[in-house]
């Protein structure tokens, strides 16, 4: 009964060997005792296609020598939200691609020390990913919000790292608890309740602030400089280019008063 099996097993084995190597076409198999069906398969597997290679990580031969590529502008989220999941399916893949080409293209261009042409469709293949990502991302919203009651997103918290500054904490599946789980615990290291740090974070706060009051004096003075030497300014205008300045007041002020005799 053995030896039966065995032979069986071996056989089968060499019938999937020859339908593998013998024939280029998809099939399936169906097992209907010790018969064995081949069944064709109705559809196509669209793949990219294996006579181009590594050669789909590079550009068109015509671009290479050429100084200037013309392209179009990046996909507008208006224009993503009107397609199908199905088309964004796609195109994500298809962006997917050209940027990887792109930046083939530009390190092989670093390598011979010569310019990349048109560099920006990078930057519009990035712009129309992050699109297409936020539109994605509000189709799950939606769906959740309406099946569940909830986002669906990622939650996350504001916690402190170890030099006590707030960050968005994206929160992850951990098996163990975290009052067991000592890796995570050691990795965190709560350094942010020491003296040291709070008077880092003094100091650093403190920082800021004279940042930050230099910069309000710097647009006071420039503004006081602006009325001394067009007295005849529009106060509108200059309010509205510069929200953060009292400009009303400042025109009372000495030090906007020109060097010039009032009527």
């Amino acid at each position: 009964m053995n030896f039966r099996v065995l032979n069986f097993t071996s056989s089968l084995i060499s019938s999937f060997k020859k339908f593998s190597l013998g024939s280029q076409n998809y099939s399936k198999f169906l097992f209907s005792g010790n018969q064995i069906q081949r069944l064709k398969c109705a559809t196509c597997i669209h793949t990219s296609g294996t006579h181009l290679g590594l050669m789909e990580f590079f550009d068109e031969k015509e671009n290479w020598t050429v100084n200037e590529i013309r392209v179009g502008r990046a996909w507008k989220q208006e224009e993503l939200r009107i397609k199908s999941n199905e088309d964004l399916h796609k195109l994500w893949f298809i962006l997917l691609k050209e940027r990887n080409m792109l930046l083939t293209m530009e390190h092989e261009y670093n390598e011979k020390l010569e310019l990349f042409p048109s560099p920006e469709r990078i930057d519009k293949v990035k712009e129309s990913m992050i699109n297409l990502e936020e539109v994605v991302r509000e189709r799950n919203k939606a769906y959740y919000m309406l099946e569940t009651g909830e986002t669906g997103e990622r939650p996350g918290q504001v916690a402190n790292n170890s030099l006590g500054m707030r960050y968005f904490y994206k929160c992850a599946e951990h098996i163990l608890p975290p009052e067991k789980n000592r890796h995570w615990f050691a990795k965190r290291k709560l350094w942010f309740k020491r003296k040291e740090v709070k008077k880092f974070l003094l100091y650093y706060r403190e920082k800021l602030f004279l940042e930050k009051r230099k910069a309000r004096i710097r647009e006071r003075n420039h503004v006081l400089q602006l009325l001394k030497r067009f007295p005849d300014s529009d106060m509108e205008a200059l309010q509205d280019l510069y929200p953060n300045v009292d400009v009303a007041r400042l025109k009372t002020w000495k030090k906007a008063r020109g060097h010039w005799v009032p009527e």
